[in-house]
C-alpha cells in the first residue's frame, strides 16, 4: 500500500467470474480496486478478510443476499456480519455500503419520478428481495398504492405475496430477517414451483418490478418487456440482457463513473479511504456525491419513451347496445319488450366492469399509452332517471378498479360526463385525476367542420384553409360555445355570436376582436335575420331539446356541427334537409398498432374525450384536466397542440346516423347544388 494510490478491496460471495483489477482516478485520488469472489464460500470470505485487514485502505463486503438467491451460498444473512468483523480485528475500514445505498435507493425514486413525470403515479410494483429495497419500496409508497412484495419467505412456502400499504412495508422489514436463519434453503419442490407461478403472475402484470440481477436470473423471469425495471450495479453486459428481454427503462441506482461496474459497497468504500475515517456521516455522503458530481442512472434499453395507462369509462347509449353481449342478444330476439326494459332498468344497478384492454398505441415521439375500457351498465335514460349519486358510486367504483389497474389517468364518456356537476365531484372523490375529454371534443368538433367545408368544395378557402365566408355560433356566451367562437375567429373572414344574454355577449366580442384584430364579428340576440348568409353553424346551447334555429332557413351546403350535449338538433330536424351537413363529433385516430374492442367506430378510431384521455396519458399530465360545465379555451389549445404532437388525426366526422362515407358527403353535395340551381362542380380532393 502507497500514500498515493488509496487500495479498496471487494470481497463478494459472488462469482469469481466478475473479478477485476483496476485504477481508477476520483475525487481527486487515485484508487486501486480489487474485486474477489468467492463463489458463496463463507470461509474463503473470513480468510480473505483477515489478509487484507492490515493493508487494504478499505474493504467491503457485498454479495451475501444475491449469493443466496442464486443458490451459491445455503449460510444465513449473518455471514455479512462475521467476514466484516474478520476485516476490522483492530479498527480498520470496513463496510457493506448500506449507509450510501439507502441514499441512493430514496435518490433514484426522486431523480426518476422528477425527470420523466408520472413514471411512477399509481404504477403497479412488485418488489423481490424483500430488504434489499427497503428504502426503494417506502419511497414508491409516495407515489402509488399498487406495492406488492414477492416475500423472500414465498420460497419457504410460509408467506404469500403481500398487498402493501406503507406500515406493512415496516412490518414486513421486521419480520424479513428471522425465518432465514431458521429454515432450510431450499423449499420443498412442489411449493417452490407453487412460488415461482405466483412471482411470475405477479411480475406478468407489473409495471414496475424492483430486483437486482440476481433475483431476476433466479427467478427466470419473463414478460418484463415494456417493464420498468429498478435496480443496482448494471454492467453493459446485464443491460444487453435487460434489452433482450424488452425491459423498457433500467433505473440503476448506483452512479458508474469508471469502466468496471462497481457496487454501492465499493463506491462507500472509495469514500471512507478518500476521508481517512472509519465511518462517514450523511453530511459527509452528501459532501462527496456532491463533488464528484454522482446521479442515478437511467436506461432505456429498447430505446422508447414513456408508457403510462389510462382508462376510460363507457356506458350503453341504448337497448341495442346490449344486443353486442351474449346471451342478452339471444334472449333479446324472443323477449317481449317489457322484457328488455326490465333488464335495462336492472343492469343500470350492475358493478362496473372492464369492457376492453387497449394496447398499441404508440406517438411518434415514442411514449406508448395502455388503457382500459370500463363500462357502467346505464343507459342515459337511466342515468338521468337516478339522482346524481347514483351515477357518482358507479364512476367511483369504475375510478376504484382502475386504480388497481394501474390506470394514471381516468376519462369520463358520453352521458357520464353531463352527469350533475359534469365531473366535479367524481374528480374530488376518485382516487386517480379524472378529464370529461369535452376541451378535445369541441376542438375535434370544429376540426371536422373545416374537414367537411373542404370536402363538399362549396364554400372558399384560402391558402391557410380559413373561410372565406359566414360562420356563426349560437349560444355564443356558454362554456363550449366562447371556445368554439374564438376559435371561429382566427379561422373565417365573418363571424356572427348568438346568445340571449347581451352583456355577456359584447364583452366576448370585445375580447375576440383584442385577440384576434383581423376578425370581422357581429353579434344578435337571436339567429335568425342572418342565418341563411351563413356556410357554417355552430349549435352550443344545451338547450335540451329547445329549438334554437330554424333549419328550413340554412342555406344548401351549409355545415352545421351540434356540439351540444344533448344535441341541439334532432334526427326529424336534420332528415328535413338532406342537402345541408350536419356534423356531431369528430372522431381521432389513434397513433399506432391500436388493439381495442368495438366502440362503434373503424379500428384504430377512438371518439375526442377519449383522445384527450389518450394525449393526457401518453405527455405525463395526470391531472384533472378537464371538469365541470366550464371549458378553458386555452385547454382547448393546448389539447389540440398535444394531440398534433402524438400523433392524432381526425379520422371521420359523424351526424346522427354515424360514420359519414365519401358517399354520403358527395350526396349531400349534389342536393346542395340542385338546390342552388348551380351546375355539379367536381368535389374537393
Amino acid at each position: 500500500m502507497t500514500t498515493d494510490t488509496l487500495t479498496v478491496i471487494n470481497i463478494s460471495l459472488g462469482p469469481a467470474e466478475r473479478d477485476y483489477a483496476t485504477t481508477v482516478r476520483w475525487l481527486d485520488r487515485s484508487f486501486h480496486l480489487i474485486r474477489v469472489g468467492t463463489d458463496g464460500d463463507e470461509h474463503r470470505a473470513v480468510d480473505l478478510a483477515r489478509d487484507w485487514a492490515g493493508t487494504a485502505n478499505a474493504i467491503a463486503v457485498s454479495g451475501v443476499r444475491d449469493a443466496r438467491t442464486s443458490g451459491r451460498y445455503d449460510g444465513d444473512l449473518a455471514a455479512v456480519a462475521r467476514i466484516m468483523s474478520a476485516a476490522d480485528p483492530d479498527g480498520g475500514v470496513v463496510t457493506n455500503g448500506h449507509a450510501l445505498r439507502d441514499v441512493l435507493q430514496e435518490w433514484t425514486v426522486r431523480h426518476a419520478q422528477t425527470g420523466i413525470p408520472g413514471l411512477f403515479t399509481n404504477a403497479r410494483v412488485v418488489v423481490l428481495g424483500g430488504m434489499n429495497h427497503y428504502r426503494t419500496s417506502k419511497v414508491l409508497t409516495e407515489f402509488t398504492p399498487n406495492l406488492t412484495f414477492a416475500d423472500p419467505l414465498l420460497r419457504y412456502g410460509v408467506a404469500s405475496l403481500l398487498d402493501s400499504v406503507p406500515a406493512a412495508i415496516d412490518r414486513f422489514a421486521a419480520l424479513a430477517g428471522w425465518p432465514t436463519r431458521l429454515l432450510p434453503h431450499s423449499p420443498v419442490r412442489p411449493v417452490a414451483a407453487l412460488n415461482h407461478v405466483m412471482i411470475a403472475g405477479a411480475v406478468r402484470d407489473c409495471d414496475v418490478l424492483v430486483a437486482t440481477f440476481d433475483e431476476l436470473e433466479a427467478y427466470d423471469l419473463e414478460h418484463l418487456a415494456g417493464k420498468v425495471v429498478i435496480s443496482s450495479a448494471i454492467s453493459p453486459e446485464r443491460e444487453a440482457d435487460l434489452r433482450a428481454r424488452g425491459v423498457s427503462i433500467v433505473l440503476d441506482d448506483v452512479p458508474q463513473p469508471f469502466g468496471e461496474t462497481i457496487n454501492e459497497a465499493v463506491l462507500e468504500a472509495m469514500m471512507l479511504a478518500a476521508a481517512g475515517a472509519s465511518e462517514l456521516t450523511d453530511d459527509d455522503l452528501l459532501d462527496m456525491i456532491v463533488a464528484a458530481d454522482l446521479e442515478p442512472r437511467v436506461l432505456r434499453p429498447d430505446g422508447g419513451g414513456r408508457r403510462s395507462r389510462f382508462a376510460f369509462v363507457i356506458h350503453p347509449l341504448s337497448q341495442q347496445y346490449f344486443r353486442q353481449v351474449e346471451p342478452i342478444n339471444t334472449v333479446a330476439q324472443v323477449a317481449p319488450g317489457f322484457v328488455m326494459d326490465s333488464l335495462e332498468k336492472a343492469l343500470a344497478y350492475a358493478p362496473p366492469l372492464v369492457y376492453s384492454h387497449v394496447t398499441g398505441i404508440v406517438s411518434p415521439t415514442g411514449d406508448e399509452a395502455e388503457g382500459w375500457l370500463i363500462t357502467v351498465g346505464g343507459t342515459p335514460k337511466e342515468l338521468m332517471s337516478h339522482s346524481p349519486e347514483f351515477t357518482y358510486r358507479r364512476l367511483l367504483a369504475a375510478a376504484e378498479i382502475a386504480r388497481k389497474l394501474g390506470a394514471q389517468i381516468m376519462g369520463l364518456g358520453a352521458f357520464t360526463k353531463v352527469v350533475g356537476d359534469a365531473g366535479v365531484t367524481v374528480a374530488k372523490r376518485a382516487p386517480l385525476p379524472i378529464t370529461t375529454g369535452n376541451s378535445y371534443s369541441a376542438s375535434g368538433a370544429l376540426w371536422a367542420a373545416h374537414d367537411a367545408i373542404e370536402r363538399l368544395g362549396l364554400a372558399e378557402t384560402d391558402e391557410q384553409g380559413r373561410l372565406r365566408g359566414k360562420a356563426m355560433v349560437v349560444g355564443a356566451t356558454g362554456a363550449i360555445g366562447s371556445v368554439c367562437a374564438r376559435l371561429l375567429a382566427m379561422a373565417c373572414d365573418e363571424l356572427w355570436l348568438v346568445s340571449p344574454e347581451s352583456g355577456k355577449l359584447l364583452a366576448l366580442k370585445r375580447e375576440i376582436e383584442d385577440d384576434n384584430p383581423r376578425a370581422v364579428v357581429n353579434v344578435a340576440a337571436t339567429p335568425n335575420s342572418a342565418l341563411p348568409e351563413m356556410d357554417l353553424v355552430v349549435t352550443a346551447t344545451s338547450g335540451a331539446g329547445k329549438r334554437v334555429l330554424d333549419i328550413t332557413q340554412v342555406k344548401p351546403g351549409c355545415v352545421i356541427t351540434d356540439v351540444a350535449r344533448p344535441l341541439d338538433l334532432s334526427p326529424e330536424d336534420v332528415a328535413r334537409r338532406p342537402d345541408v351537413l350536419v356534423v356531431e363529433s369528430g372522431e381521432i385516430r389513434l397513433p399506432g398498432d391500436v388493439h381495442m374492442r368495438d366502440i362503434g367506430l373503424p379500428p384504430g378510431v377512438a371518439y375526442a374525450c377519449l383522445a384527450e384521455t389518450i394525449v393526457l396519458a401518453l405527455e405525463g399530465r395526470f391531472e384533472n384536466y378537464t371538469v365541470g360545465r366550464n371549458i378553458e379555451w386555452e385547454k382547448v389549445k393546448e389539447i389540440y397542440r398535444l394531440g398534433l404532437k402524438h400523433g392524432m388525426r381526425l379520422a371521420t366526422i359523424s351526424g346522427v346516423n354515424g360514420v359519414f362515407t365519401d358517399g354520403d358527403i358527395a350526396a349531400v353535395r349534389e342536393r346542395a347544388l340542385a338546390a342552388r340551381g348551380a351546375a355539379p362542380r367536381p368535389m374537393a380532393g
